[in-house]
């Protein structure tokens, strides 16, 4: 789970090898899009899996589980941009910011989960809970804050170099393994869950820094009333979401075929229970 982010792709189109070329940086290849899902199986689903046991479920677990199904079977939504270069990424890494405790001051810290490709609803369930659970306590909570926390006491001077010398090694893809498995910018999706301040998503830009190319922030959610074909009302609810991604990694069509599948799954999640019948690899 831990080996080297990616391998280099060498068979895909030519512009492919150009366009990092032409947008060097990740914030401009960004493109920006929105999106609303119904949600209404996904909360039929949620009050199940709370009757089973699984106390803690909620739209976040099924946010990732759906990408980590989209992944399986498309999998150029993993890739990256590395020193102008395209990778496939050998694993999924999923980041998320959590707060110790709702409140205004409360100290955050980000944690990364590694879902792999056969796993189902209950797998990535298991995964966020343990990794939640033992990062809610006082202090620093992970070794992404401890790290943090060393390099805040170098001088600025000397701290500006340090950070230029990192971003050097990860252009070159030779950075440490320990400190890409570390870092909040390294990874395959970032989701933010704004929904729970009660606000609507944001469109958050992607890092220069580190090689994430997908960006999700979820919306509070809503209630919509719709009349039917058969002119009967009916009580649908919606939860908005946006997204920021790396142009760079993969084209419009196969993005677009990415995200409406992520939306089927959403919106039939059941599918999310089972293993998926088939596992994709990405292009050599």
């Amino acid at each position: 789970m831990r080996q080297k982010e990616g391998r280099r792709i060498k068979s895909g189109h030519p512009m492919d090898a150009i366009s990092p070329f032409i947008m060097s940086t990740r914030s401009g290849a960004s493109n920006m899009f929105n999106y609303c899902v119904d949600i209404t199986m996904c909360e039929q689903l949620i009050k199940e899996k709370r009757e089973q046991g699984l106390k803690n479920i909620g739209l976040m677990h099924l946010f990732m589980a759906a990408y980590t199904r989209v992944v399986a079977t498309l999998p150029g939504v993993n890739r990256f941009i590395r020193g102008q270069r395209l990778y496939a990424r050998n694993n999924i890494e999923i980041c998320m910011v959590i707060k110790k405790e709702l409140s205004l001051n409360a100290p955050e810290t980000v944690i990364k989960i590694y879902p792999l490709v056969t796993d189902t609803l209950d797998d990535v369930y298991k995964k966020l809970n343990d990794e939640i659970t033992s990062n809610k306590v006082e202090g620093d909570t992970n070794d992404m804050d401890s790290f943090a926390r060393v390099l805040t006491h170098i001088p600025r001077i000397f701290l500006k170099a340090i950070i230029g010398l990192i971003k050097f090694l990860d252009y070159f893809g030779v950075l440490p393994r320990y400190i890409t498995n570390l870092s909040p910018f390294h990874g395959s999706i970032f989701i933010t869950n704004l929904g729970s301040l009660g606000i609507p998503p944001v469109y958050h830009h992607l890092y220069d820094f580190g090689n994430m190319p997908v960006f999700l922030a979820m919306g509070a959610k809503h209630t919509e009333y719709v009349i039917n074909k058969d002119g009967e009302v009916e009580k649908h609810r919606l939860v908005d979401f946006t997204v920021v991604c790396d142009e760079r990694i993969c084209d419009g069509h196969y993005y677009a075929t990415a995200f409406k599948k992520f939306k089927r799954l959403l919106e039939n999640p059941y599918q999310l229970c089972d293993a998926p019948e088939k596992i994709v690899e990405d292009i050599k």
